[in-house]
């Protein structure tokens, strides 16, 4: 039984590794989890079809954090 998070940790003043873990996120999601891989050649080939579908109907991502610090609850 999987986790219902998994946490990543990434470096400070690395801001364009969140852009990659919201593309593996986004692959977790749609891809990784409902598929069905018959080898590891299909398995590396279905990842290379979602990574051209998903560079075809791409769309900038629209960032919601304005800069202010996060308050602690």
């Amino acid at each position: 039984m999987h986790p219902p998070f998994v946490v990543h940790h990434t470096p400070k003043h690395a801001s364009w590794l969140n852009q990659v873990e919201i593309f593996f996120s986004i692959l977790a999601r749609r891809l990784l989890r409902r598929g069905e891989f018959t080898s590891r050649q299909d398995l590396i080939d279905q990842i290379h079809e979602f990574s051209l579908a998903y560079n075809d109907h791409a769309r900038p991502f629209r960032w919601t954090y304005d800069g202010t610090p996060l308050k602690a609850t």
